[in-house]
């Protein structure tokens, strides 16, 4: 029964609560501390919330909600199977507290999700209400007093603990750990697996039993019998004898995309559908598989190296599809290395999962984007914890360094500014939540509160009441950015020039209303935090406008020859 418990507690936690991959700095959450128990928190309240609204919105028992909330789930990674578990399991002390007026906050109080810790705030989602906060959760233990399931620890061990998951378990932490691929059978850092950092997260291998044939390489004997950059275009025009890749792409100025980001650049995305009971169908959780072996990521949406087409309706294009398009040699030649969590002070843990070689591959775009992380942090008093401009700036010239030397001689690095981030209260505070919208009961400054008080928010400094702190949390991401520009005006590199670009939140802003739109519709719903889909598009517009304006050199020739190779090989074996 313990192994059981062990599997279906740690496997609902990480499957059904969403919350548990934050885009604060990274950590390492072990089951049982404060913050891992912050995660479950939050996570069970957004079930159970769900749960009581789903009943609301069909009119039908909680029992049947909680049926209709496992029926949506996919059966890929054990899901609805999952989800019949824990109702199996939870669900009758659910039933009781909701039927007996319980909100969801007070649920998880009583069922032990959520603790009291001594001496700090009690943190709630939800109104108090009406009655005294002490006297209605003592009630609600009342009605769960004796439950069998109170017996069982709600900081139970590491899934990966158990034999049989083991091995499989630390090739999936390794690969989420070190930004590479989990499925890359010949080693080079390129998979022919869309997701555990596969290629939604770098261009498609189009050969994985071969570690000399991958996007971005100069091409091998100009790729006459094979695909050695994996661009699609090979072989010898018959007409001529000449090989396509050396009609085509010779003199075309060749070069790749990488970002070297955080949760922004790589796109951090929970669909409001996810937690809107009104909106919810079979339909809404067809993506959860691929969102969850993503980390809640999104990168092949996102703004710089998103190859998919958008699912915001806007017009705007990714950085890379505007590469492909100016030259279509360009294809597949991308790689998003960002990382949750990720900082100037951490970088050096994964930055070495970048591929690219110094003499054998095309130059490279490299956009440094750390814009949130070093001054963003989930304690009371974040102040102390944000990175200073010495720290900032003997870190940012350590990344430089390794750059110079691994990238091709040629390459260009752009160091990307920090956002102002009190525009997240400024158009957000007084704003419904999802969760609080069928019943006007949670606003964005509620989450925001909710979230703090748990140790648990990506950023409390801007997503704070407080406009002292919010103020602070601003003029350090300005010190930082302008640390950025000194750096890119005072240093030079052997194998690349370097470059700043400010991020501009309020040029996009001012762009979007000139469209009839609203600047709160710019942000994650569901995180109030996150720059969504259609800012991360707007943001490359903005970016690449500037460039293309200020150093068109960076972004190579526009090939004459993409008409033939489109005519010769079609979408070029796709993404």
């Amino acid at each position: 029964m313990k192994s059981l418990w062990k599997v279906l507690w740690v496997t609902s936690v990480f499957v059904l609560l969403p919350f548990h991959t934050s885009a604060s700095p990274a950590h390492n959450d072990r089951p049982g501390t404060r913050h891992a128990k912050g995660y479950i928190c939050v996570g069970c309240v957004v079930v159970v919330s769900v749960i009581e609204q789903l009943a609301q919105v069909h009119n039908t028992t909680v029992q049947a909600a909680m049926e209709r909330l496992c029926s949506y789930l996919p059966e890929k990674l054990f899901l609805k199977y999952t989800c019949y578990l824990v109702v199996h399991m939870f669900g009758p002390d659910i039933i009781k507290l909701l039927s007996a007026g319980m909100k969801a906050d007070v649920v998880c109080h009583a069922l032990e999700f959520c603790e009291q810790v001594s001496g700090q705030p009690l943190c709630h989602l939800y109104p108090f209400p009406k009655v005294a906060w002490k006297f209605t959760l003592e009630k609600a233990r009342q009605i769960v007093k004796g439950s069998p399931t109170l017996k069982y620890s709600r900081s139970s061990s590491d899934i990966c603990s158990l034999p049989f998951l083991a091995k499989i378990c630390q090739k999936i932490k390794l690969a989420i750990q070190n930004s590479v691929p989990f499925k890359d059978v010949d080693s080079d850092k390129y998979s022919v697996f869309p997701t555990l950092r596969g290629y939604h997260w770098r261009g498609r291998d189009c050969n994985d039993s071969d570690n000399m044939t991958y996007p971005g390489r100069r091409p091998d004997n100009w790729d006459a019998h094979q695909d050695s950059n994996c661009n699609g275009i090979w072989g010898v025009d018959p007409k001529d004898g000449i090989p396509y890749e050396k009609k085509y792409c010779e003199g075309s100025q060749p070069r790749g995309i990488i970002l070297l980001g955080d949760s922004a650049g790589a796109h951090f995305h929970i669909p409001p559908e996810w937690l809107t009971a009104s909106q919810m169908s079979l339909k809404s959780f067809f993506n959860l598989p691929t969102a969850l072996t993503n980390e809640l990521n999104w990168p092949q949406l996102s703004g710089a190296t998103g190859f998919l087409n958008s699912t915001s309706r806007i017009k705007e294009n990714s950085i890379y599809l505007r590469l492909r398009k100016r030259n279509r040699c360009n294809h597949r030649d991308y790689q998003n290395l960002s990382k949750n969590g990720a900082s100037s002070q951490n970088l050096e843990t994964f930055i070495e999962s970048l591929s690219r070689k110094e003499l054998l591959d095309h130059p490279a775009i490299v956009i440094y984007a750390m814009i949130g992380n070093d001054v963003c942090s989930r304690k009371i008093d974040p102040v102390p914890e944000m990175t200073t401009p010495e720290q900032f700036y003997s870190k940012v010239m350590e990344s430089l360094k390794f750059l110079n030397s691994h990238l091709p001689n040629g390459s260009h690095v752009i160091l990307y500014g920090l956002p102002d981030g009190a525009f997240l209260w400024d158009h957000l505070h007084d704003r419904y939540h999802p969760l609080g919208q069928l019943n006007e009961d949670v606003t964005y400054d509620q989450l925001y509160s909710f979230l703090s008080c748990l140790q648990v928010t990506p950023c409390h400094g801007w997503m704070s009441s407080n406009q002292t702190l919010r103020t602070l949390t601003s003029e350090r991401a300005e010190q930082l950015s302008n640390t950025l520009e000194k750096i890119a005006t005072s240093k030079k590199f052997t194998n690349f020039d370097l470059f700043y670009v400010a991020f501009d939140f309020q040029e996009i802003t001012k762009k979007w209303q000139q469209r009839g739109g609203q600047p709160w519709q710019l942000i994650e719903p569901v995180d109030g935090f996150h720059p969504n889909e259609m800012a991360l598009l707007l943001l490359a517009d903005v970016f690449w406008n500037k460039v293309q304006h200020q150093w068109p050199h960076i972004l190579g020739k526009e090939n004459p020859f993409n008409p033939q190779i489109e005519q010769v090989f079609g979408d070029q074996g796709g993404h």
